[in-house]
């Protein structure tokens, strides 16, 4: 039987992974597996060297204050997969953690295929990775096809399959007259899903929703959460007194309420791809300390936080960031794009020509196995 290792970094990453093997099962099972992974992995039966947690809690791009642990568990990783001796290391995401691990790998064994998936954003800041990943990197998956060029222009071998976030997937109908009251317009809230976000932002919107309130009576604001922050989000808004904010953390009923609403007001960050792929209008914003703000500016590359806007080469989507983002200028911005239909059109006409270019004929799971597949023939 052929073997690959699934190596993930963080519960995203499980995720993606358990969805391309689980279409690579269907076109070959004839594989055996082992990783690091999670719950998502596990579920298609496929055991787990150590507990995701041990390393998402590590944090690795907080290097300084970890550097030896990070070490430590690398080093484990890099033993594990050795011993196992796969045909195919397949890393997914977390670059910090999982490209470490397979640039330590390949010099042990250069006989073990590396297979990437989800290119780290080069795009964005530190291009120069691409010289030093084509050294042990065989292939990569990339998630945009603008990508490409980055790839190509050093030889790296990739592949663009497209992100999964813009596939259209089937879903099961839900009432959400239950979780919200009937005739009111919806507008739906992203404050993030890291805790420091979360505490950064919450004021900020709520004082948005207040002023919100005092112009139009017939809108009901639903944050997003993740099941970690729900009680967090919630004590913010208990603590606002405002009574027409309500909060969903199932996944099913967030994918729902997005689509039944008439606005959106998002945490910069791949929520915006769903967001503009359920073609629902938006603005996002981003706050964070001075100097994390200062260090990230110097090396950021791109004059676009936003993903549509940077393909597009063009603010489409208005981005409210650090002084900017602001309770009265989120008003301001929703305010205008409410009392005015056109723009709103507009938006999401351009947006949707866009998300064309970056979008595949099939899904990105599907893309990804049938690529992995090759590689054990």
């Amino acid at each position: 039987m052929s073997k690959i290792f699934i190596l993930t970094g963080e519960p995203s990453g499980d995720k993606l992974a358990s969805t391309v093997i689980s279409d690579l099962k269907k076109i070959n099972q004839n594989i055996e597996y082992l990783s690091v992974g999670g719950e998502n992995l596990n579920s298609l039966g496929i055991k787990s060297i150590y507990d995701l947690k041990e390393i998402t809690y590590l944090g690795f791009t907080n290097v300084i204050l970890n550097i030896f642990k990070i070490r430590k568990k690398i080093n484990e990783t890099v033993k594990s997969i050795i011993d196992y001796d796969p045909d195919v290391l397949f890393t997914v995401d977390s670059p910090d953690f999982t490209l470490r691990v397979a640039e330590k790998v390949k010099k042990l064994n250069p006989k073990i295929k590396t297979i990437h998936y989800v290119a780290p954003q080069v795009w964005i800041w530190r291009e120069g990775r691409v010289k030093k990943i084509k050294k042990f990197i065989d292939h990569i998956l990339l998630l945009f096809s603008f990508e490409k060029k980055y790839f190509e222009n050093e030889n790296v071998s990739c592949e663009f399959v497209g992100h999964p976030l813009l596939q259209n997937k089937e879903r099961s109908k839900i009432d959400i007259n239950q979780i919200i009251g009937k005739n009111k317009a919806l507008i739906s809230v992203f404050a993030g899903s890291r805790h420091s976000e979360i505490v950064i932002l919450m004021p900020i919107l709520l004082d948005f929703i207040k002023l919100m309130n005092l112009k139009y009576t017939d809108m009901t604001y639903v944050f997003h959460s993740t099941k970690e922050y729900f009680q967090l989000s919630q004590s913010f808004i208990k603590e606002s007194g405002l009574t027409n904010c309500e909060i969903v953390s199932d996944d099913k009923i967030k994918s729902h309420i997005l689509e039944k609403s008439v606005f959106a007001v998002a945490k910069s960050g791949t929520i915006s791809l769903e967001i503009s792929n359920a073609k629902i209008p938006s603005i996002i914003l981003y706050k964070m300390g001075l100097i994390n703000f200062l260090i990230v500016k110097s090396l950021v590359k791109t004059k676009f936080a936003n993903i549509i806007n940077f393909a597009a080469n063009e603010e489409i989507i208005p981005e409210l960031l650090q002084s900017n983002c602001s309770a009265k200028n989120i008003f301001e911005y929703v305010s205008n794009f409410l009392e005015n239909p056109n723009k709103i059109t507009e938006q999401v006409d351009k947006v949707q020509k866009i998300l064309n270019t970056l979008k595949t004929n099939r899904s990105s799971s599907e893309l990804a196995s049938l690529s992995l597949n090759k590689f054990l023939q």
